[in-house]
């Protein structure tokens, strides 16, 4: 079809070192790409060079940024920040990680800019499920990362007499599941080996769904006795905590917060779009880990009730502690994508195609998308 395909670096946030590995660069020529930009530097926080992304391929070259957002496909898994999406020219395709639901401000942006978007954690299958997504790694780094902060801070983490870890698992669903595997294991294997060995019991997980969560009479027993809360949600109304701060009171003190889901503030709405568990710092690849102490609590104002505090996780981007394992799963998820976007012309793209591969894509169009979720 004759589309060229800019792949710019994820360079917002200093400690992000996932680009796409050489691989997909010589899938997209195959696939048809007239031409590939990758920006300077490309796949070097990983280990790569530019002989590993030129070898075997006539087509790729590296510039600057700014050639990259000029191409008719610019493809990069974060998003990029506003000031650089209005680089891109209107009528380019844009295929990110672009969470619609949650961040109406870019989505309106986008539109303004008269780009075509294609969010990557919008493209499904007939039922639902997201067919470019890094779940298990999510869920495998996040409770890692909580577990190692729960043992620093609990003199009974390895002790073979204390009772087992309780965790209290907020959501069912994908990401749900994957936590409930991760967190029975500690999220480290060779640690619950070593545990297991020095006799010391393992790890309780208990799910607690939507249609329980709200119940308090359930939940505050529930917290006193957790040690580990996730918030592994995908809400319906991102206004509403599933965990009031105000619940946040029972837990014990050494008790640890892990956010999973990652859902932004965004102070600018009314009423606000909060975290499931009210309170908790959005962090990022840089800061991940808040004590109760941290400044990052008191930077939301009165906006937001943070009265109630323990150690917090939240990071933007779990996968990107793992890069290279990250952007291989992401990268062979993404073949499929790119085929449906250098096959055909995106205003021929059908929600009710024949094609698995080219409905998912066609439900992941930004203007597509937006249709199917105001009727």
């Amino acid at each position: 079809m004759g589309l060229s395909v800019g792949l710019p670096r994820m360079a917002e946030h200093p400690r992000e070192r996932r680009d796409f590995l050489p691989r997909l660069t010589r899938e997209l020529e195959a696939l048809g790409a007239t031409e590939l930009v990758l920006e300077d530097g490309y796949g070097s926080g990983m280990g790569f060079d530019r002989e590993d992304y030129l070898a075997k391929t006539s087509r790729t070259h590296f510039s600057d940024v700014d050639e990259c957002l000029a191409q008719d496909v610019v493809l990069v898994l974060r998003c990029p920040p506003d000031d650089v999406l209005k680089h891109l020219r209107p009528g380019a395709i844009l295929i990110s990680m672009l969470h619609y639901a949650t961040r109406s401000a870019r989505t309106m942006f986008l539109q303004e800019l008269g780009v075509r978007a294609v969010s990557l954690d919008s493209v499904t299958d007939d039922r639902g499920r997201r067919l470019v997504e890094n779940l298990e790694l999510t869920a495998w780094a996040g409770v890692a990362e909580a577990f190692r902060q729960l043992a620093m801070g609990w003199g009974m983490f390895a002790v073979p007499g204390r009772s087992p870890i309780r965790v209290t698992l907020l959501g069912s669903g994908a990401l749900g599941m994957c936590a409930v595997h991760a967190a029975s294991r500690y999220g480290d294997h060779e640690l619950r080996d070593t545990l297991h060995q020095a006799g010391v019991p393992g790890v309780e997980v208990s799910v607690i769904d939507h249609d329980l969560s709200w119940h308090e009479d359930y939940m505050i027993p529930r917290l006193q006795a957790t040690d580990l809360l996730i918030d592994a949600t995908l809400r319906r109304d991102a206004t509403l905590p599933v965990i009031p701060n105000g619940w946040l009171d029972v837990l014990p003190g050494h008790a640890t917060l892990l956010d999973l889901a990652a859902d932004p503030y965004d102070l600018s709405r009314r009423p606000p779009q909060i975290k499931g568990i009210e309170g908790v710092p959005h962090g990022s690849l840089e800061h991940f880990w808040f004590e109760p102490t941290d400044p990052a609590w008191d930077e939301m104002g009165d906006a937001v009730d943070t009265t109630y505090r323990r150690q917090a996780l939240s990071c933007s981007a779990w996968p990107g502690l793992r890069p290279r394992e990250s952007m291989e799963r992401y990268g062979e998820q993404v073949e499929d994508v790119m085929e449906v976007v250098l096959g055909q012309p995106i205003e021929g793209w059908d929600r009710d195609a024949a094609h698995l591969r080219e409905r998912a894509v066609a439900r992941g169009e930004l203007e597509r998308w937006l249709t199917a979720h105001r009727s």
